[in-house]
């Protein structure tokens, strides 16, 4: 660990408000399964009073990295800093099981590449419940990929640069369709050049830091010539990872739903008579603090009636790559949002993340459609 975090460690006072935050907590309710427990075992190896252990490794990696402890501590103690960095560290200096080596290795070997995601895609599935989503493996999904720029629907009061992504660009298309469509009727001209590569959210999650690091900037070189006004994300981690970033273009990063609150709903919204579930995903509301925005946006769709979602704080299970790296984990608190979800009998479920879109539907008991916030947009402009 690097000498810098100690400041960050000291600023934790041990008072326990992120415990009941804390979805591994929740799970086990394990004292080294809780950000204060985990910060406590930082602090011991910082000391040099423990060791990096198979067993400190374990309690560090079922963390979800899902920042709900960050929101809920009175102490403004960056948790979110110093997973990254123990992870970064443990990535550095601890040699993972052979197996555990491979694993991680194969993994991103496709993850950030998204012409190797689709072909993969079925050997992922094996780690998730694989027939709730084949759906989202359809080809018509990624087919509907937006052009490289659409111009402003009426006068222009915007121009973007608008992110692809890995994952959203494989399973989601349509949702980056949707997006360019609805950002054009809000008056945007949507720049979303092929030729952008991955933002490294998830390797920076995983403490893969330097290679995060490069892709990361990067990207964020390629969007900054296009000399846009604001640089638009549709994924709550991709977000959060540019916004973060040590780029001069970091301060132009937008969520979208950031961008349409800002500019109001066009005119003409047709009526969709629904009722909505809508899911904080973690790296927005917790990470990035968008929490106001998409609800706002939704509830400005006439007929939609929005549903708030029981412990919204506690993470879905998808968390980057950890339903693919903590399988059992990821599965029980899956469940757990499913059957809360499910209780509010909702038309449909909007989230703004490709994980927790694939991780919600994984673990419904009753079909539910699942979409982003800007499908059900689109759709309202389409006249419902």
């Amino acid at each position: 660990m690097t000498a810098d975090i100690r400041p960050l460690l000291d600023d934790c006072v041990h008072c326990g408000f992120c415990l009941p935050t804390c979805p591994t907590y929740r799970l086990w309710g394990e004292e080294p399964d809780s950000p204060r427990g985990r910060i406590l075992l930082m602090d011991l190896v910082e000391k040099g009073e423990l060791a990096v252990t198979d067993t400190v490794v374990q309690h560090w990696d079922r963390c979800l990295g899902c920042m709900a402890c960050v929101t809920s501590c009175p102490s403004g103690v960056r948790y979110d800093a110093l997973i990254e960095s123990t992870r970064a560290k443990v990535e550095r200096e601890y040699r993972r099981p052979r197996g555990e080596r491979w694993r991680r290795t194969a993994l991103f070997s496709v993850l950030p590449y998204h012409r190797r995601l689709r072909p993969a895609a079925y050997a992922l599935a094996l780690r998730l419940p694989a027939p709730k989503i084949a759906p989202r493996l359809k080809l018509s999904a990624i087919r509907q990929q937006p052009p490289a720029r659409t111009p402003a629907q009426g006068a222009p009061r915007m121009r973007v640069a608008m992110l692809l992504g890995c994952v959203q660009r494989a399973f989601f298309g349509d949702v980056n369709a949707a997006t360019a469509r609805v950002l054009a009727a809000y008056g945007c001209e949507v720049l979303a050049p092929r030729d952008q590569g991955c933002c490294g959210a998830l390797e920076l999650h995983a403490g893969r830091a330097p290679a995060a690091e490069r892709r990361r900037t990067a990207l964020l070189d390629r969007l900054a010539t296009l000399g846009a006004d604001r640089i638009v994300v549709n994924s709550a981690g991709c977000g959060s990872a540019l916004k973060e970033a040590d780029h001069p273009a970091a301060a132009l990063v937008r969520d979208v739903h950031e961008v349409l609150a800002e500019l109001g709903p066009p005119v003409g919204l047709g009526r969709l008579d629904l009722r909505v579930a809508y899911h904080d995903a973690c790296h927005l509301g917790h990470a990035q603090g968008v929490r106001a925005q998409p609800r706002a946006v939704l509830a400005a769709i006439p007929g939609v009636q929005l549903l708030e979602v029981p412990d919204p704080e506690i993470c879905c299970g998808s968390a980057g790559v950890y339903n693919l790296l903590q399988p059992d984990a990821a599965a029980d608190l899956g469940r757990r949002k499913a059957a809360a979800i499910d209780a509010l009998r909702a038309d449909v479920i909007a989230a703004a993340n490709p994980g927790c879109l694939i991780q919600i539907a994984a673990y419904l008991e009753r079909r539910i459609e699942t979409l982003h916030p800007v499908q059900l947009i689109d759709r309202a402009l389409r006249g419902g």
